[in-house]
């Protein structure tokens, strides 16, 4: 499942943030998918090759049912300080992105202060057992994040933004000529 959509919400007194239950869901299949989990056996569940988490189909989409809240807490990802805002990854897609910087031959000087701002950043996390993630004071400073966040989802990755910074940002950028540039890396978004 991927990290879509666009929501508005609130960090609690303590800096802590509550994921959505589809971002929770994505976390917890991307680790699945990846064998992060431990497996039931085929007798617990009947079927082989499954989770021992339930799925059930609700309404066109996989929702995790109680299951999930046994294994809430072994969700892992990092958050990490990027463009002005805070991206996380599930936990399998930032080690391979540790081990392309790792093998990346004499880097410029460039790369190098982007490397401390990207991995020198990162944070790892784990949800606490209502789903809550908790933002650290150097990451809300460097966000600038307050009490209300928006949270964008970017497929394989979602960002934290503050509101305000963000939508800064989308009338900053001058979209005119972005169909051709997707259209040039072969994504055709004819509207």
């Amino acid at each position: 499942m991927n990290f879509r959509g666009r929501s508005l919400r609130n960090l609690d007194p303590k800096g802590r943030l509550m994921l959505s239950p589809e971002y929770r869901e994505s976390l917890l299949l991307r680790m699945q998918d990846d064998h992060d989990l431990p497996k039931s056996s085929e007798a617990e569940n009947g079927s082989p090759g499954r989770t021992a988490h339930t799925e059930q189909r609700i309404t066109g989409i996989d929702m995790l049912v109680p299951a999930e809240k046994e294994n809430i807490q072994e969700i892992k990802f990092v958050i990490t300080t990027y463009d002005n805002c805070l991206a996380a990854f599930p936990w399998n897609d930032w080690l391979t992105l540790e081990a392309q910087f790792a093998s990346l031959p004499n880097p410029s000087s460039r790369v190098r202060s982007f490397r401390r701002l990207f991995i020198g950043g990162a944070e790892e996390q784990m949800l606490d057992t209502q789903g809550r993630v908790r933002l650290s004071l150097d990451h809300k400073e460097y966000a600038k994040l307050e009490k209300e966040v928006t949270i964008i989802g970017l497929i394989t990755r979602f960002e934290i933004w503050n509101p305000k910074l963000l939508r800064a940002s989308i009338e900053a950028q001058s979209l005119d000529d972005v169909t051709e540039e997707l259209g040039a890396s072969g994504i055709d978004f004819a509207l």
